[in-house]
């Protein structure tokens, strides 16, 4: 029975949450403000947090769903994706385990909410685009500008040609950081540390590495030009779908640490050209505005999280028309991935969406690692006749993990 505003057991999505450090926490309070969601594990390689975790969502459901019968902790993912009772998995580890947690949920028939960038490497976003088809899932990637009224708006005033024709695309995003160095230290008690690598090659635990620090480790992350660029990369996609498709050239420069832990860009000024001539422009936001700005013959309009704003202003008070190419309305994220997973809907941020945001924003690091002018193409999802470049679109996994 659904008693006191709960919807009844059948009508619940069952979920499980791998990763539950900051997003995943932040994703935990989202999910729980469902009636129609219940969150039943939790997984991290970090015992303590497992714990804090465990708790926030008991004591949650101590006041509301009286059948609930509490919370389990894992620190094998492998452990909460067996499970029969879960319907559906919210991924939330570091960027080095998306491939793997995300395939390997879906081809134990699990939907899965996936946080981004999408995967590590190109080849990996396939692998598991791939699979999430392969086993008829449900998979809603982390881009949740995909969800809010303004973005979407932005982009069909690109698509529809409001700002005529359409030929620059600028995408500012934070820039790195540098990390000092630190000694090897002791691995915590209530961490298992070889979960935690992984895929990723070993080196030895140190008190910087398993925290928020790891985004600027090569090792687990591309950086910012990756996890904070694929928001914006995504959106310029979403008003332009041109850059995903035919061949792609890419170019460009960056700054990186020369001491310390770190060892992903700092700063970066990219261009990409499609073949219908449209140029992305794409840089840490010390150089273009933070925001997506959608360039045309005939204005322009410029959207962030913060503010959007155009020329001429009136494109701001423009009525998409009847007519016109309207984008997947969505008013909130996770509310859309549980919605999907009830209809078997396609979600606001489907797999291959991710996986062609992530492939631009590796791209371009990859460009500015080599220096050089490289030439893609998306139809074979490799660059054309030039083999030290193709060779980094996959890294080497440490056994037994595969995808």
């Amino acid at each position: 029975l659904g008693l006191n505003q709960t919807a009844q057991p059948s009508e619940r999505v069952t979920l499980g949450i791998i990763g539950v450090g900051s997003r995943g926490v932040q994703l935990i309070h989202a999910f729980l403000g469902f009636p129609n969601a219940q969150i039943l594990a939790v997984c991290d390689p970090y015992r303590s947090k497992c714990e804090e975790a465990k708790n926030l969502i008991e004591t949650h459901y101590g006041s509301g769903q009286g059948s609930y019968t509490g919370c389990a902790t894992y620190t094998d993912f492998r452990e909460l994706i067996a499970r029969p009772d879960i319907d559906a998995v919210v991924v939330a580890s570091p960027e080095h385990w998306h491939g793997i947690h995300g395939a390997m949920a879906a081809e134990a028939g699990k939907d899965i909410y996936g946080e981004k960038a999408l995967t590590l490497t190109v080849s990996e976003g396939r692998a598991l685009a791939n699979e999430v088809r392969r086993y008829g899932r449900v998979f809603q990637v982390g881009l949740q500008q995909r969800s809010r009224n303004d973005f979407r708006f932005a982009c069909e005033l690109a698509r529809n040609g409001y700002v005529g024709r359409l030929h620059t695309i600028q995408v500012g995003v934070p820039g790195g950081r540098s990390l000092p160095n630190v000694a090897p230290a002791p691995v915590p008690p209530d961490l298992d540390y070889e979960m935690w690598l992984g895929p990723a090659p070993y080196t030895p635990y140190n008190e910087l590495k398993c925290t928020f620090n790891w985004y600027f480790m090569y090792d687990y992350c591309v950086g910012w030009i990756q996890s904070w660029g694929v928001h914006h990369i995504d959106t310029a996609q979403w008003g332009a779908p041109s850059l995903a498709t035919g061949q792609l050239r890419v170019k460009g420069t960056a700054t990186f640490p020369t001491t310390g832990l770190a060892d992903t860009s700092l700063t970066w000024r990219v261009e990409c050209r499609t073949e219908n001539d449209l140029l992305l422009r794409f840089s840490d936001d010390g150089y273009y505005e933070h925001g997506c700005r959608f360039e045309g013959s005939e204005g322009w309009v410029h959207i962030s999280r913060e503010v959007m704003k155009a020329e001429p202003p009136s494109l701001l008070k423009v009525v998409i028309k009847p007519e016109d190419e309207h984008l997947y309305d969505s008013q909130n994220h996770q509310a859309n991935f549980l919605e999907c997973v009830r209809t078997r809907r396609e979600p606001a941020a489907p797999v291959e969406a991710g996986h062609t945001a992530t492939t631009i924003t590796i791209l371009a690091d990859i460009a500015t690692r080599l220096g050089r002018e490289l030439l893609w193409d998306w139809e074979s999802e490799r660059f054309v006749s030039d083999e030290d470049a193709n060779r980094i679109l996959a890294r080497p996994m440490r056994a037994p993990w595969a995808i």
